[in-house]
């Protein structure tokens, strides 16, 4: 016999080489090697992803979407829902978190009360996302004055949903003149401030 004696242990489907007094576990399954040398199987309840690695994270849908363009709201009548072009397509079964960052223009001359409201519309469904409404911005003013008044902001909407499969949902915006009229009322993205919409799988 040889000096690097060899003996090995087999009970079962697991099997123990010591060679030269370094022990070398297999046991059907993956095996990770320290530094010093030894050997051993992966710990309890660890997964593989894709390419092997072990806890791999779970891979979840996510995506964002910008504002094609602005969007004028004068000419629509006070009160009425305006589609934004600004969708997310969430894209199977699950629960998600929606999250979006909404500018807003709106000026006026005093005497004057108006603003923008936002929600999130389920175009799938036909239906309001429930809670999904949001004041974006508003201007009050009741004093006479010779100039406009106006405001230029961004207003964020945070929201959670469950879809049974395939799911399109719109951001639509309405302009009300409670007193007086707005002389602008825009949705706004440019490279001062962009208008976004954004989606991530909750697993």
């Amino acid at each position: 016999m040889s000096s690097f004696s060899r003996r090995a242990f087999v009970s079962g489907r697991r099997a123990c080489l010591v060679v030269a007094g370094a022990a070398v576990l297999m046991a059907g399954g993956a095996m990770t090697t320290s530094a010093s040398g030894a050997s051993s199987a992966p710990p309890p309840g660890a997964t593989s992803g894709p390419d092997g690695d072990a806890d791999a994270a779970p891979v979840t849908a996510s995506d964002i979407r910008y504002l094609p363009a602005r969007v004028n709201l004068l000419p629509a009548v006070s009160g009425t829902w305006v589609g934004t072009g600004l969708t997310v397509t969430l894209p199977h079964a699950g629960t998600y978190a929606l999250d979006l960052s909404v500018r807003t223009r709106l000026t006026g001359a005093p005497p004057v009360n108006v603003y923008i409201v936002g929600r999130l519309w389920n175009a799938t469904t036909g239906a309001l996302l429930p809670n999904s409404e949001r004041l974006l911005t508003q201007i009050l003013d009741t004093t006479p004055l010779s100039g406009a008044i106006g405001k230029n902001e961004t207003t964020p909407i945070s929201e959670h949903v469950t879809v049974n499969g395939p799911t399109t949902i719109r951001l639509e915006v309405q302009r009300t003149d409670a007193y007086g009229l707005a002389t602008a009322a825009d949705v706004w993205t440019d490279a001062n401030g962009r208008t976004s919409f954004r989606y991530t799988e909750i697993p």
